[in-house]
């Protein structure tokens, strides 16, 4: 009983905390009416066009559908409002926005921008000035979740590095800007980065510094270890040379002193050699150990209570994309944690698994065809090689001689193939001896006779029949 009362404590306390909440957008671009909420920029012509769409695969085709980006090189401006103004003096400002890179995005943003009262949308474009911009941008094998702040008119970045998923799936992000001037960033509903704003994004000068002023001191001994000034040299402490002449060494028989110059045996270590004798080492009795600047409260250092507080009531994309096809879902602005936790559950936990499953499914689709394609490509490569390889076999080198009379005459090689008969090839012989050449026609003969007899008499010669 005290268990199932403790959990319905709970219940009714996580309750009573989502009721009071605040939630400032919530859009899931499930409905007609998206195009009525957002506002295309119009700063220039040539800006990308947003649809609405479940993308190539997904989990549910109303549910999976959002914000997606459809012309590539392009720059994107869009924006909506608020419902109302969101002051977070006192509360907590929570944005969580979900990132599908369908395309398998090479270069281009996936943030997304928190704007002040005074946003003109018309006119949105790349320095208009926000509040808060979160998300990933990818460009080759960068890949990073920018979270750059404003703070007096600077935008400042979070000095941590978060690495930004790269696959197709769809992610979820999650940025906690807590009263207490803290900060955590979420993806997949795992905590990547968190801190505290102050240290993290350098707004403001330290509150210590170095005294530029001070000096060591003269006496300052930093030396932990100093030679013991009683140690003294033994008596029987012989200093001799590390090595000596090798006594065992000989003169080589062929060694010429006139053209080898003088001999010299080697050297080898010498074995009475205890080294250069020194002092041992003690601890030094004045040593003041290392000596550092001191530090002083910065005179320029101000403490400001208002570092996490934004006046915010546009949400916007000011994105660049090469190949387009990012979808955008599930934008939730809120001040209450576990308001985005309850609609992280409803959205991006829910459809996780089902929208992995239809990815797997038009990856073995795609695979499918490239092999089908593959295996159709290479069976009609097979077909035309074997085609190439017939029509080479069917060729037949003949002998083909012309006889005084003009006939044709055609004689079988000595390496024709056995298919290949004699039959054929009296065929062909006969056929080219009693088809007439075209050349051979009458009208050309009689042509040819009247050309011969007007050259034979131009050149004095008669015929026969003449003489």
């Amino acid at each position: 009983m005290k268990i199932r009362g403790i959990f319905l404590a709970a219940s009714i306390l996580t309750l009573s905390i989502i009721t009071s909440a605040e939630v400032y957008l919530k859009e899931t671009f499930s409905d007609a009416d998206w195009e009525k909420r957002w506002i295309q920029s119009q700063h220039r012509d040539d800006l990308g066009k947003f649809t609405v769409s479940s993308g190539n695969f997904y989990a549910d085709e109303i549910e999976s559908r959002g914000l997606k980006t459809s012309q590539d090189a392009k720059f994107y401006a869009i924006s909506t409002k608020l419902n109302k103004e969101f002051n977070n003096t006192n509360n907590d400002l929570i944005v969580q926005f979900s990132v599908k890179h369908e395309q398998n995005i090479d270069c281009g943003g996936g943030y997304v921008k928190l704007l002040p009262p005074d946003f003109d949308a018309l006119s949105f474009r790349g320095d208009s000035p926000y509040n808060i911009m979160f998300g990933p941008d990818i460009c080759g094998s960068v890949r990073v979740v920018h979270l750059i702040i404003n703070y007096k008119n600077n935008n400042k970045k979070l000095t941590k590095q978060i690495t930004a998923p790269s696959d197709q799936l769809t992610h979820l992000y999650t940025l906690i800007i807590k009263s207490d001037q803290t900060y955590t960033v979420l993806i997949d509903n795992k905590e990547e980065a968190s801190g505290k704003i102050e240290v993290d994004f350098n707004l403001l000068p330290p509150k210590e510094i170095h005294d530029a002023e001070a000096e060591k001191p003269a006496d300052w001994d930093e030396e932990p270890l100093i030679p013991d000034p009683d140690d003294k040299k033994p008596d029987d402490w012989v200093d001799v040379p590390r090595t000596i002449p090798d006594p065992k060494a000989e003169k080589p028989d062929d060694w010429d002193d006139e053209s080898d110059g003088d001999w010299e045996p080697p050297h080898i270590s010498n074995p009475e050699f205890k080294g250069e004798w020194e002092p041992k080492m003690i601890e030094n009795p004045k040593y003041n150990g290392t000596w550092y600047t001191p530090v002083i409260p910065n005179p320029d250092y101000k403490e400001d209570k208002t570092l996490h507080v934004f006046n915010t009531l546009y949400v916007g994309f000011d994105l660049w994309q090469v190949k387009s096809g990012t979808i955008f879902d599930n934008i939730l602005i809120t001040d209450e944690i576990e308001v985005a936790k309850k609609f992280s559950n409803e959205t991006f936990v829910k459809y996780r698994d089902a929208e992995l499953e239809a990815k797997r499914k038009l990856d073995d689709l795609e695979t499918g065809k490239t092999k089908s394609e593959s295996e159709k490509t290479d069976k009609e490569d097979n077909l035309e090689e074997d085609n190439e390889d017939g029509e080479n076999d069917d060729i037949v080198d003949l002998d083909v001689e012309i006889g005084p009379g003009g006939q044709v005459k055609v004689t079988k090689p000595d390496d024709l193939p056995p298919a290949q008969d004699n039959k054929s090839i009296q065929e062909s012989t006969t056929t080219s001896e009693s088809s007439p050449s075209p050349s051979s026609t009458k009208d050309e003969n009689d042509e040819l006779d009247k050309s011969f007899n007007e050259f034979e008499e131009e050149i004095g010669i008669h015929r026969k029949d003449e003489l």
